[in-house]
């Protein structure tokens, strides 16, 4: 069985969140996207202090599926450096596991 995968990623819209889970989604990348539609995020971009209010994704996935995902989101998104990583699942609720499986083939 391949290893299971929490993607994630952070979009500067709720609206091109919404749109590229659908993508994901419905073609079968990702078994679902979570979306929390509001953080604030606080960094350093081109040597100045940026607050920014954006929108946190979560996709539960396949790790065999993961340069896949990460090329559609980087082409289907507005920001020049998207955060995009990765964790591991090690170990869950066996039956969600399962319907993750199902759900990613």
């Amino acid at each position: 069985m391949d290893q299971f995968i929490e993607i994630h990623w952070t979009s500067g819209s709720i609206d091109e969140a919404r749109r590229i889970s659908r993508m994901l989604v419905e073609g079968k990348y990702v078994a679902c996207a979570q979306i929390i539609p509001w953080i604030e995020s606080i960094y350093i971009w081109d040597d100045k202090l940026q607050t920014e209010q954006e929108s946190k994704i979560v996709f539960k996935a396949l790790i065999s599926r993961f340069d896949e995902i990460k090329d559609l989101i980087i082409r289907n998104c507005s920001y020049q450096v998207p955060e995009i990583t990765y964790q591991i699942i090690v170990g869950g609720n066996q039956a969600y596991l399962e319907w993750l499986q199902n759900a990613s083939t």
